[in-house]
């Protein structure tokens, strides 16, 4: 399903009391010239921002997962929806970009207003496989530790929040249709995802009765 938003830039501006906006390649040697940076939700449809090689890419030892609540972008502080993080265990596949040297500080400011805007990731580098060769990418890593790390729900309270969920840039299941779609063009069936597709759909339709949900309290200075 397409994406009526794609291309729409950050709908806000992150804090960035350290000066660390445009620093996000910052952990590479001066003068190494192009990065890559790991997609692996709607970075994959949608990444903002120019790129000059995308390729397929496996990490080991973490895997994607619906475990970060949104109140912007796919939800609402009086109803959020769940994003992807990566965390801890098992392989993710998604795509890497590569990015030219001269444009590194505009996207690093542009990434960290996107992603970082409450700090729930960990923007680090790690090793990625392609089949031309293995890469160092900028990952974003989930920090469990954070209020926002949904990762303690169960299957059920996960797809009832992605059924309900609607935020600035529409609604939650159509962001878990955009990953499951950007997935398959990469030859990519991703079983988790397409289980809970199925279970939001169930609770969409009634077929499934909608799980307790106990709603965290959004700081409403958090961005």
């Amino acid at each position: 399903m397409p994406d009526d938003t794609a291309s729409l830039p950050p709908i806000f501006r992150s804090r960035d009391p350290e000066g660390r906006a445009r620093r996000l390649f910052d952990y590479r040697p001066a003068g190494q010239g192009e990065a890559w940076v790991f997609a692996y939700g709607s970075l994959m449809w949608d990444p903002g921002f120019p790129v000059l090689e995308a390729r397929p890419a496996l990490l080991h030892g973490y895997h994607r997962r619906f475990c970060v609540y949104s109140y912007r972008y796919r939800g609402t502080p009086e109803q959020p929806g769940l994003v992807l993080g990566l965390d801890k265990g098992g392989a993710c596949r998604g795509i890497v970009y590569r990015i030219a040297e001269s444009d590194l500080e505009e996207i690093s400011a542009y990434l960290w207003d996107r992603e970082m805007g409450t700090g729930v990731y960990h923007p680090v580098p790690r090793r990625f496989r392609t089949q031309s060769g293995p890469v160092e990418a900028l990952a974003f890593i989930v920090n469990r530790r954070h209020t926002e790390y949904a990762g303690r729900l169960s299957r059920e309270q996960v797809a009832a929040l992605v059924a309900l969920g609607i935020g600035g840039r529409g609604r939650n299941r159509d962001y878990l249709l955009n990953t499951i779609g950007q997935l398959r063009d990469l030859g990519v069936a991703d079983r988790s995802l397409l289980a809970l597709d199925r279970l939001v759909e169930q609770i969409a339709t009634g077929a499934l009765a909608m799980p307790a949900l106990i709603l965290p309290t959004a700081d409403p200075d958090h961005f």
